[in-house]
């Protein structure tokens, strides 16, 4: 199965290099303010037709409209093109994510940079390899570390502010990046140290949060409870800095509810 999504991303990848950086390039823009394109749509219906040819029986959910078979046992959720407004604008911080969840729990994933061919992979129980090749997350502390946000909505972006002033305390580096699966990503392969994510959608860290697990990372709630796939708001980390993460986050205005 994994196979398949890592194929999948390639060939997904492949059009959206097609279209990136073209000129007078058209968007629409969603109910939510965010962006979407031809090419979001055209991953999507790569990779979906792959996964339905392989394996009819599965489910499938996309953030572009895919809703296929509910109530299967496998179910793959994709973020057909991660990073949208960054696309648009030429910027090539952008990723393909493809999770595989059993029961409800993410059992597979792959993250997939076609501007840099990156591909993050896992599988539940074997690792995770960054380019083919076993990675794991740093043992970086956060005097010397990066911590990354993914806000979502008017709500996220408001906690990011406070957060993204508060970690100057604890750590040596911030990022927004605007991607949520390349930051997951980044920090699964030890290239940075902490996230913050504030109420986004399951299609944007549900390949990257089993990355972090396989790689040996934390993750957590905001309050250093216990995380399920469906808790919108928590924070990841490489394990050593999580205790800083938690500190900030419990400083933090958080809607209630958003801890659960």
């Amino acid at each position: 199965m994994l196979n398949t999504a890592i194929e999948a991303a390639k060939k997904a990848g492949e059009r959206l290099s097609h279209h990136f950086e073209k000129t007078l390039f058209e968007r629409e823009i969603k109910d939510d303010k965010s962006f979407v394109t031809c090419a979001d749509r055209e991953s999507e219906d790569i990779i979906v037709s792959m996964i339905k040819d392989a394996f009819p029986e599965h489910g499938i959910v996309g953030e572009e409209g895919t809703d296929h078979n509910q109530g299967a046992e496998y179910r793959w959720i994709i973020d057909p093109l991660d990073g949208t407004n960054n696309f648009v604008n030429g910027i090539p911080i952008f990723a393909i994510s493809i999770a595989l969840t059993q029961g409800g729990e993410p059992v597979a994933s792959v993250i997939y940079n076609p501007v840099t061919h990156s591909m993050y992979a896992a599988e539940k129980g074997g690792g995770m390899f960054y380019n083919g090749k076993p990675a794991r997350v740093s043992d970086q502390g956060a005097d010397l570390g990066l911590v990354g946000f993914g806000p979502g909505g008017k709500e996220g972006k408001r906690l990011l502010d406070q957060a993204f002033v508060a970690s100057s305390k604890h750590f040596k580096s911030k990022r927004y990046l605007g991607s949520t699966a390349l930051e997951l990503a980044y920090l699964a392969r030890g290239g940075t140290e902490g996230f913050f994510c504030f109420g986004l959608n399951t299609w944007d860290y549900a390949a990257g949060t089993l990355l972090i697990q396989e790689a040996g990372g934390m993750i957590t709630d905001l309050k250093g409870g216990p995380w399920t796939l469906d808790t919108r708001y928590f924070i990841a980390s490489n394990g050593v800095v999580h205790d800083q993460l938690v500190d900030i986050a419990t400083a933090l205005a958080v809607p209630p509810g958003a801890v659960v």
